[in-house]
């Protein structure tokens, strides 16, 4: 009679111990880190802000839910808890460096590159140290060679070439489409100038005439750059940049009278990062005709279910101070890729011992088909050497003033 009270007691002890998060025997809870080094600092403040606000969102929705998506079947363990740890890098790249090493110290086990500089910085090193790190700058440079850190979004030398494709399918007239690089001069706008990507331009029918550069900031409208496009007779000008080159290069383009629907007729594309719903919610209708490459659906479009899942983890986690940034949607695919990749390594080898590489090699590049429901232009796969998570862009492209997505266009891996 003693001995089945004392049993009966003991396993409700165990129960309410284990309840209140203290594991029994054998059992151990632990802590995940997500996240890594952040450009909170510098032109990609605005950006970077939304994606963090991903992070935390993501992060709390995995602790309360144990799931990882309302589309997707996937458990977490009830003992595994997540939290996002990151530094603002300030887009330097020493920086950055030094804080890959203090988190690594930490025991983290993935992390991300915040920025092209930041990504040139740390490539090799965290492929060294067997990491694996989702990228928030794809350029071409990533490809060289594929290593450990992911892309989920395309490279832009296929950004650029997917605008040719799309630019191309709609040309009317009988002779060829002069095409000339207007482009961000940093290391992510000069990514286009790679000579494969000229080499694909001319072979589907393209006059190439130059390029031109404007500061990633301008701190004067790009009058210069814009005349000599004009004296060229450039139909199509393509770069990478972001909205606060995008958006004065685009006004001063309607001060010259230039623009598809303008008196000097020409089209002006650039890739992701400078995206659209952003430029739009600033521009309006003056930006009639701007086009955008390889970017995500908006945050209005509810019809997407990744994007009524951003809109409902808002709502819940960060109720009337919302994050209507884009790039908030990056955040939640970056997030969920560390998370999978936590996840298949856990799964296999426990989770008590992982190292970085074991979640490299058993995570990482296990990702098959990720479903990002719908945030991505197709769900994600990785392997090793295969870093590209996307093969398909989409265009958008403001028209009578409502963005409206112009087509999928096939990645044509240009690097």
């Amino acid at each position: 009679m003693v001995k089945n009270r004392f049993a009966f007691v003991a396993s409700i002890l165990v129960m309410f111990f284990i309840f209140m998060g203290v594991m029994a025997p054998g059992v151990s809870a632990k802590t995940l880190y997500i996240g890594g080094t952040m450009a909170l600092t510098g032109a990609y403040a605005e950006d970077t802000a939304a994606v963090l606000a991903g992070y935390e969102d993501y992060a709390q929705y995995l602790n309360d839910t144990k799931t990882m998506a309302p589309w997707l079947n996937f458990k977490i363990p009830n003992d595994i808890t997540f939290e996002v740890l990151w530094r603002d890098d300030e887009l330097k790249p020493p920086k950055a460096l030094s804080i890959y090493e203090e988190l690594k110290a930490k025991g983290m086990l993935v992390f991300r590159c915040s920025g092209s500089p930041q990504a040139l910085a740390l490539k090799d090193r965290l492929f060294a140290d067997g990491f694996g790190a989702p990228s928030m700058a794809t350029g071409s440079y990533l490809m060289k060679p594929p290593e450990s850190v992911f892309t989920y979004y395309p490279i832009y030398t296929d950004d650029m070439a997917a605008v040719a494709d799309w630019y191309k399918d709609n040309w009317k007239q009988s002779r060829k489409p002069r095409v000339a690089y207007l482009t961000a001069d940093n290391a992510m706008g000069r990514n286009i100038l790679a000579p494969e990507l000229k080499a694909y331009l001319e072979k589907i029918g393209y006059e190439f005439v130059g390029a031109q550069f404007v500061p990633l900031v301008p701190t004067s409208p790009p009058t210069t750059q814009l005349s000599w496009l004009k004296k060229n007779g450039v139909d199509l000008a393509m770069g990478i940049m972001i909205n606060p080159g995008s958006q004065p290069t685009v006004k001063e383009m309607v001060r010259l009278g230039m623009g598809p629907t303008l008196d000097y007729k020409m089209t002006f594309a650039c890739g992701t990062p400078s995206h659209l719903p952003v430029f739009y919610d600033a521009m309006g209708a003056l930006g009639e005709g701007f086009v955008v490459s390889g970017g995500f659906p908006p945050l209005t479009d509810m019809n997407t279910p990744g994007i009524k899942f951003c809109n409902e983890l808002q709502a819940k986690y960060r109720p009337g101070r919302e994050n209507k940034h884009i790039m908030y949607v990056a955040g939640i695919i970056e997030a969920m890729i560390q998370v999978e990749a936590l996840r298949l390594a856990g799964t296999k080898l426990g989770y008590d011992n992982l190292t970085p590489r074991d979640v490299l090699e058993n995570g990482f590049y296990m990702i098959k088909n990720l479903d990002t429901g719908g945030l991505s232009a197709e769900p994600l796969t990785y392997g090793k050497g295969d870093i590209e998570g996307v093969s398909k862009i989409r265009i958008d492209q403001i028209v009578n003033g409502k963005m409206k997505l112009q087509g999928i266009y096939e990645a044509r891996h240009i690097y």
